[in-house]
């Protein structure tokens, strides 16, 4: 049997059609809210759909995943594969059943994911730039970063591995893909639609938050596995340490001494922004996006840099806490 998990915070003005669109699957669904102010639990309830509420503290996707997963095993233990599913996000109507077939056919695939499209490309940059984050190519997926949160996943293998860390507040499914990896299964991604895809950003500091969220998790992601055969995140980590942090110190602190001509290491940025678009205009990318993503990926270092600085923090204290780019009704906020 397939069934569903759909989690969400202050997702309100989307949660109706992603649970309707997780109907299609044909099997339970159970719908985990975190702690949302926005009426998404009265909404769900509403819809005829059982409920979790999670309280803080310890608020994450992870956790909500982990809780969706353990009710749906308690209540209908002849669950064998389920499918992840955000509140923002419309699942594919023929995709439960395309990637149950690819999960029947091969014991040794977890997860299968399909195509993930952004539902307004063209409104703004920022839903353009997802859209293009969304893109990579069919077949194994061996670069976890291209494993997201909606998938369909066997259930006997992510039990067995744990499930989801719920100590990671951002890229949980991508270092749950490295530890299934390790553990032998496979991560496939097959030629079909999967979901439809709201980022709700329109402004830069949403985006800039997330990218904050990102560097975060790509640091706690190293932390976890990157010494491991998969050496999860390693170049992005440190790629981050020098264009993020290592670059810009030594320009400045080398000012005064070389009397300013430290600053030529700056140059680095264009040099690197031109590099990134000519690799996406090769990769088939229109020379307009592929610009946008070089601009824009410049400024990931920095705010990926300071996620990664948030890191260190919340790992000395011990305190994780979410970090939110969305505002409370489910689009980002300014």
């Amino acid at each position: 049997m397939i069934a569903a998990v759909v989690i969400g915070r202050n997702e309100v003005g989307h949660l109706g059609e992603a649970l309707s669109s997780a109907r299609s699957i044909g099997g339970p669904i159970v719908y985990v809210d975190s702690d949302s102010s926005d009426g998404s639990v009265a909404a769900a309830k509403a819809a005829g759909v059982p409920t979790i509420e999670l309280a803080p503290p310890g608020l994450s996707a992870a956790r909500g995943r982990n809780a969706g997963l353990d009710w749906l095993v308690e209540h209908f233990p002849e669950t064998r594969f389920v499918v992840f599913l955000d509140g923002h996000c419309v699942l594919h109507p023929d995709f439960a059943r395309q990637a149950a077939s690819a999960l029947e056919a091969d014991a040794k695939v977890a997860i299968v994911v399909g195509h993930l499209h952004e539902r307004s490309p063209a409104t703004t940059v920022y839903s353009r730039l997802s859209a293009l984050e969304w893109s990579s190519e069919t077949g194994e997926i061996r670069d976890f970063g291209n494993l997201g949160g909606i998938m369909c996943a066997r259930v006997s293998a992510i039990r067995a591995v744990g499930g989801f860390n719920a100590g990671m507040i951002a890229g949980e499914d991508s270092e749950l893909g490295v530890r299934l990896a390790l553990a032998g299964h496979r991560v496939v991604k097959i030629d079909a639609a999967m979901a439809t895809h709201d980022n709700g950003i329109s402004s830069f500091g949403a985006w800039w938050r997330r990218a904050v969220r990102a560097g975060h998790a790509l640091a706690q992601r190293y932390s976890l596995n990157g010494k491991s055969a998969i050496q999860d995140c390693k170049r992005e980590f440190f790629s981050t340490l020098f264009w993020g942090i290592g670059i810009p110190a030594a320009a400045l602190v080398l000012a005064w001494p070389t009397q300013g001509w430290s600053l030529v290491l700056l140059l680095g940025y264009p040099l690197l922004a031109f590099r990134m678009a000519t690799r996406g205009i090769a990769a088939g990318r229109r020379m307009p996006d592929a610009v946008a993503a070089a601009a824009f990926g410049i400024a990931a270092k920095f705010a990926n840099a300071v996620g990664v600085l948030k890191y260190f923090r919340n790992a000395l204290s011990g305190d994780y806490r979410i970090i939110e780019y969305k505002g409370p009704a489910g689009r980002a906020a300014d």
